[in-house]
């Protein structure tokens, strides 16, 4: 009889309270990880620099604060849809405004307002990448919470795009 008892969460299982999902869901996931970590350790370079301005270390901060709870949260849907965890497996990012290993070395040695300049502009395209791959997922998503997750992405990215392009044009 306590055995009984003991299987009664049966019902809860991972899959169950995962909801609806479908592949897109998946990938989508899957992708904005990859693409939230290289956004994390593009603010973590800048980061890690000297006479770099101001509103640019604020902002890579604000990036970097707000990206890793979304990789959290990404991580946990994707365990619980039983998916990969490994943002990388079998993606193609082509047009997801990924950077490059040359950009990401060109950031890396840039310095004050260089990398600036540098950071503002790799950033840009990588924000519009997101908001690309967020409307895919509005568009064709499932998972009520992804299709959510996709549309914050979208708000809140398009406002940094339009700060950071701001703030470029405020650059000496």
């Amino acid at each position: 009889m306590d055995h009984a008892s003991t299987s009664t969460p049966d019902t809860a299982s991972p899959i169950a309270e995962a909801g609806t999902f479908n592949d897109q869901d998946i990938a989508f996931a899957q992708m904005m990880t990859a693409h939230h970590e290289q956004a994390i350790e593009m603010a973590d370079t800048l980061l890690s620099k000297t006479g770099v301005d101001e509103q640019v270390v604020q902002t890579a901060s604000n990036i970097k604060a707000a990206q890793q709870p979304e990789i959290d949260t990404m991580a946990d849907w994707l365990k619980s849809w039983g998916a990969s965890t490994n943002s990388m497996t079998g993606m193609d990012h082509g047009g997801s405004g990924m950077m490059s290993d040359a950009d990401m070395n060109a950031l890396a040695q840039a310095n004050g307002t260089d990398a600036s300049r540098m950071f503002l502009e790799q950033m840009i395209e990588h924000h519009q990448g997101a908001v690309a791959m967020a409307q895919t997922e509005v568009d064709a998503g499932q998972n009520t919470d992804a299709v959510a997750l996709a549309q914050k992405i979208i708000t809140d990215q398009t406002a940094e795009i339009a700060e950071m392009q701001k703030q470029l044009s405020e650059l000496p």
